[in-house]
């Protein structure tokens, strides 16, 4: 850090040159989504992350099941990714009843929404 350095805000430098032309340096010159950090939580990217590792296990284990085409992820996956991030948040599920899957059109085991429902 030879020249002037002024911090503007967290991962944001304004560094001046003896000319006086000065450069905008972003997270010390690291990679932007890492070095930063403020895109994303943690918590989101190991649902999403989850959300890719699952879906690879799919293709692997069911790959006859599927064309050379892009696919939107099964609902039971998504859910499972649900599950599986539940409890870091303090979150405990309650297993609907009969009438009340009855009631929104989905099985009491789920997936908890309709196949044409988009998140």
């Amino acid at each position: 850090k030879n020249h002037k350095w002024t911090n503007i805000k967290d991962q944001v430098d304004m560094i001046e040159m003896p000319s006086g032309n000065r450069i905008i340096l972003l997270s010390e010159g690291r990679l932007l989504n890492l070095g930063n950090a403020t895109g994303h939580p943690s918590f989101v990217m190991s649902a999403s992350f989850t959300n890719q590792v699952l879906a690879q296990i799919e293709l692997w284990t069911r790959g006859e099941n599927y064309g050379n085409e892009v696919y939107v992820l099964p609902k039971h996956l998504d859910e499972k990714v649900a599950r599986l991030h539940l409890d870091r948040i303090g979150v405990k599920l309650t297993e609907l009843r009969p009438d009340q899957a009855e009631y929104i059109g989905v099985t009491p085991e789920g997936p908890f929404k309709p196949e044409h429902y988009r998140y």
